[in-house]
């Protein structure tokens, strides 16, 4: 990599916290390199008090742009010229495009969710899924899912002080997809939660519950809703197996593990930042086989 650095290298970055296991920076150099764009990327780690400075930097910097994980999205958001439709009614964004001095605000993290679930041969129209989270990622997850067809959502989240912002959510959804049922649950309510993974096609935890340091926790307490013919989908990545897929792989669950929906909200940030395509399949086998 040192040999393509120059005085014109372009920078683009990470920002969020943790940062440290993200699987981001190489994938996009690998893909940089491919191409012959001169571009480099790296990874900050950046907390929600720091966005601010972090955004002014990448201005002064001169920067092309940067992704954005948590717990950043939302108020990475606050500091954008100008969103997409998608992060306007979601309310935060992952991918930040610097076009001399005017931020773009994007969201593809529910274009990545969905996306992955194709790769795996699930489609999410007229299916039933059950999310647990109500963050940045969680929202474009339940936003993107209704877009492209899901028959119900059920949402399940931390009952504080975020929890109207939950529920603002959902009649968004409910506005722009009326056909879309939208529910919103506490999280601490096990019994409803358990129920309505019973009745789902598909179970998501969108948390940072099996990261780590979390590794050893799972935001599902009771497995029994665990069956076959159920698709459980986590979008923490690191570990790769958390113990919600090992728990639910244990009760004949098909799952999905968060790498490729990382891989395809990147494959979209990529076009966003380059306006090229990122070499996918090659990607694919080089980091995420």
């Amino acid at each position: 990599m040192e040999s393509r650095i120059s005085g014109h290298t372009g920078l683009l970055a990470l920002i969020g916290s943790p940062v440290g296991h993200s699987g981001s920076p190489a994938m996009y150099n690998y893909s940089f390199e491919r191409l012959g764009l001169d571009y480099a990327y790296v990874a900050f780690d950046i907390k929600v008090e720091e966005v601010k400075d972090a955004i002014a930097a990448m201005k002064t910097f001169k920067m092309r742009g940067c992704n954005v994980t948590m717990p950043c999205k939302t108020e990475a958001l606050k500091y954008m010229d100008e969103l997409s439709p998608a992060a306007r009614i979601i309310g935060a964004v992952n991918t930040i495009v610097n076009d001399d001095g005017k931020l773009t605000g994007y969201i593809t993290d529910g274009e990545g969710f969905v996306a992955n679930l194709k790769d795996h041969g699930i489609d999410i129209k007229g299916k039933k899924i059950t999310v647990a989270g109500g963050g940045g990622a969680a929202t474009a997850i339940q936003v993107q899912c209704a877009l492209d067809g899901a028959r119900e959502i059920s949402i399940f989240n931390i009952k504080d002080d975020f929890f109207e912002r939950t529920l603002a959510t959902a009649e968004k959804i409910r506005k722009e997809v009326p056909s879309c049922v939208v529910n919103v649950y506490d999280i601490a309510d096990t019994a409803k939660m358990t129920e309505e993974i019973a009745s789902s096609d598909i179970f998501a935890n969108a948390t940072i519950v099996g990261m780590k340091p979390m590794e050893n926790e799972s935001v599902v307490k009771d497995v029994s809703a665990f069956r076959p013919g159920l698709v459980v989908a986590d979008a923490v990545y690191n570990p790769e197996e958390t113990k919600l897929l090992r728990e639910a792989k244990e009760a004949g669950c098909t799952c999905i593990n968060g790498k490729g929906m990382l891989l395809w909200q990147g494959v979209a940030a990529f076009k966003l930042y380059t306006g090229k395509d990122m070499p996918v399949e090659e990607v694919k086998e080089k980091f995420f086989s």
